[in-house]
């Protein structure tokens, strides 16, 4: 069976968040698929190990520290990437931020702008500086959002985390409706939880789990590695005609 529209060869793609986790998962998935892959997150030692992972598959690689909440950073970022492999063809917006579960009682104004400033306002306009040069490249991109079933339902204790997922999404239709004459499509992925370090703090939590597994039809949490296979697609020509779309990976919790 030909799957070629599943190649990424010859692509350039950079991955926030990419140290662990579902970022992790998805710059090899990448990788594997035959593209070189840029990772980048705030701590540099854990993101050189992805990056040598990559190099390891026969790919080129680079690990760049940057702040998702420091546009300075995210500028030098882009920069980087120009100067060092000429091109970007792939973005995914995976960093993110949740310091804190508070209740709207308790919230304090530091953790909300840590939320809002990584989540909403890293996302758009790292996407701006990487959709400007797939503009001056002239063969389109893709841009994928990684977002959260957060930002379609309430979970207590998690309202700004929320608040930002849902601007993600409505983030994602935005920039797909502005940018798709230049062939750049923009999509999201929306996961439920996922069994990373970031998610620890729910699915370590036996009676928060219990109840999840009453309603989830799979009865099952997510692993890195599926939330990978989904970007891969939306990276791919496999979705060439899918724009503005979030795909809810949550194994039926929300049925």
């Amino acid at each position: 069976m030909d799957t070629s529209y599943l190649s990424l060869q010859g692509k350039v793609a950079l991955v926030t968040g990419g140290s662990r986790g579902i970022g992790r998962a998805i710059a090899l998935q990448f990788a594997d698929a035959g593209a070189d892959v840029i990772v980048s997150s705030r701590k540099l030692p854990d993101l050189e190990k992805t990056a040598e992972e990559i190099k390891n598959k026969g790919r080129r690689s680079l690990a760049i520290s940057a702040h998702n909440a420091k546009m300075d950073e995210l500028k030098n970022l882009v920069s980087r990437v120009k100067d060092e492999f000429g091109r970007i063809d792939i973005l995914v917006n995976n960093a993110a931020a949740n310091p804190v579960m508070a209740d709207v009682l308790h919230m304090e104004e530091a953790p909300f702008d840590l939320i809002m400033n990584v989540n909403v306002k890293g996302y758009y306009f790292l996407s701006q500086a990487a959709a400007k040069m797939m503009v001056e490249q002239g063969k389109g991109g893709a841009i994928i959002n990684v977002a959260s079933v957060g930002g379609f339902f309430v979970t207590v204790g998690l309202g700004p985390y929320c608040m930002s997922k849902a601007a993600i999404i409505m983030m994602t239709k935005c920039l797909a409706a502005e940018l798709g004459s230049y062939n750049i499509r923009v999509n999201c992925i929306a996961p439920g939880i996922v069994q990373t370090r970031f998610s620890e703090a729910l699915w370590s939590n036996e009676k928060l789990m219990a109840e999840a597994m009453k309603k989830m039809a799979l009865k099952k949490i997510s692993q890195p590695e599926e939330i990978a296979r989904t970007a891969l697609y939306l990276a791919s020509d496999a979705s060439s005609f899918m724009t503005g779309s979030t795909l809810i990976i949550d194994g039926g919790a929300n049925l």
